[in-house]
């Protein structure tokens, strides 16, 4: 199946700076959230910042209740997670052991951002299937990412 998936990630400068932009608000917390897109299109288009449950500056947890109305959602939308994104306050922009252990979307970008410099920030996309990780390219466009 990793061989089928997409080896770059295709993102719009204005999510891209969303989500930075979100990383940056919650510090010194870790902040977390979704794009989704239309499902089988690998689109990265609707933004959704999600509530870091666990309110920690080392580790993120989405709450479940926010997290079941998402998929429910994304569901009735034919949407699915495209990009699944947390932020490093502290360390660079690399999954940890507990970020590898808890991706369970295979199909998913997972986008690190690292908060640690002020000025500097490091946005990485990643892909985690079956504990293995693989980084990839990020490509910002200035239009919107569409068909």
């Amino acid at each position: 199946m990793v061989g089928t998936l997409p080896s770059v990630l295709t993102i719009d400068r204005s999510t891209y700076n969303a989500i930075v932009a979100h990383a940056r608000r919650d510090h010194p917390d870790e902040a977390c959230g979704v794009v989704a897109g239309p499902a089988g299109t690998d689109r990265p288009e609707r933004f959704i910042p999600m509530l870091n449950a666990a309110r920690s500056p080392t580790f993120y947890e989405f709450e479940s209740a926010d997290l079941l109305k998402l998929y429910r959602e994304m569901d009735e939308r034919d949407e699915e997670p495209v990009v699944i994104y947390h932020s490093h306050t502290a360390t660079e922009a690399y999954p940890s052991r507990t970020d590898i252990a808890y991706a369970g979307e295979p199909g998913a970008h997972y986008v690190l951002v690292s908060t640690r410099d002020a000025v500097d920030t490091e946005f990485r996309s990643f892909r985690i299937v079956d504990g293995s990780v693989s980084e990839e390219p990020v490509i910002v466009t200035d239009v919107a990412v569409s068909a």
